[in-house]
């Protein structure tokens, strides 16, 4: 690691050997040094789960000037504890959780492996973005939005985040030339309508389709839907204040 060069850890969830990973970390090692650390096989949708009480193998796959890579049998969140508490000579300047193939906004920020592995990274004190892209084909050219990687990663590097917030970025499945512009926004109100595909005798599918009840263009659902590239300022602290204030009156014996 060089002393006066970025230090960036990159994480996600579908995979160490995923291309966006690989293109994340290939366009980064221009500007910074680079950990990755990541799940061996695909870890989606696990949120912020972690093993407790469970051996978890890290494996070193690769080490060049500036570049270090781990697979982990872990989850996510698993990838950004074992780094931090094992695997940095130094606290990262950044951590980067993506390029995801498939989109995280609205009630998906929930379920999010990729989301969570960036939170977790938050939780340790790290200015921490998870970036994901509605495309979910491993064949996605991400080339075009090497520019826009190294802009955001270099005026994070520069500014840093609020303290227990974590920037979540969607990137809508349109030509780039469409691409509208950038809009920061709340997360969106929709939801998954789910069913069980019962398709062998004791085993059962997860399908859905996910539906907007949300008609607020400072939505990230109006925003992907609209061709903008969505940020999400995303907070550690799940308490409603506004609720807070009516639950303070409530009065119930022990």
């Amino acid at each position: 690691m060089q002393v006066n060069r970025p230090f960036i850890l990159i994480v996600n969830d579908d995979g160490v050997s995923a291309p966006g990973l690989q293109f994340l970390s290939a366009t980064l090692k221009q500007i910074a040094d680079i950990l990755v650390i990541a799940p061996e096989k695909e870890q989606s949708g696990k949120s912020h789960a972690i093993n407790v009480d469970q051996k978890i193998k890290v494996k070193k796959l690769k080490e060049l000037d500036g570049y270090i890579e781990y697979s982990c049998s872990g989850t996510p969140a698993d990838c950004v504890k074992i780094a931090m508490h094992e695997l940095v000579v130094k606290k990262p300047d950044l951590c980067i959780s993506g390029i995801n193939h498939g989109a995280n906004f609205s009630i998906s920020t929930l379920y999010s492996g990729t989301v969570h592995a960036a939170l977790e990274g938050t939780i340790q004190s790290v200015p921490s973005i998870a970036i994901s892209h509605q495309n979910y084909s491993k064949d996605i050219d991400f080339s075009c939005f090497k520019n826009f990687i190294k802009n955001i990663a270099t005026h994070i590097l520069n500014v840093g985040l609020k303290n227990g917030v974590t920037l979540n970025i969607n990137i809508p499945d349109i030509p780039f030339s469409k691409i509208k512009g950038i809009k920061v926004c709340h997360q969106g109100d929709g939801n998954w309508v789910e069913e069980y595909e019962k398709k062998e005798q004791g085993f059962y599918w997860l399908t859905g389709d996910f539906v907007s009840f949300d008609t607020s263009k400072s939505s990230d659902i109006w925003a992907i839907n609209n061709n903008y590239i969505t940020i999400v300022p995303v907070k550690l602290d799940m308490t409603d204040y506004d609720y807070l204030k009516d639950l303070k009156d409530l009065n119930i014996d022990v």
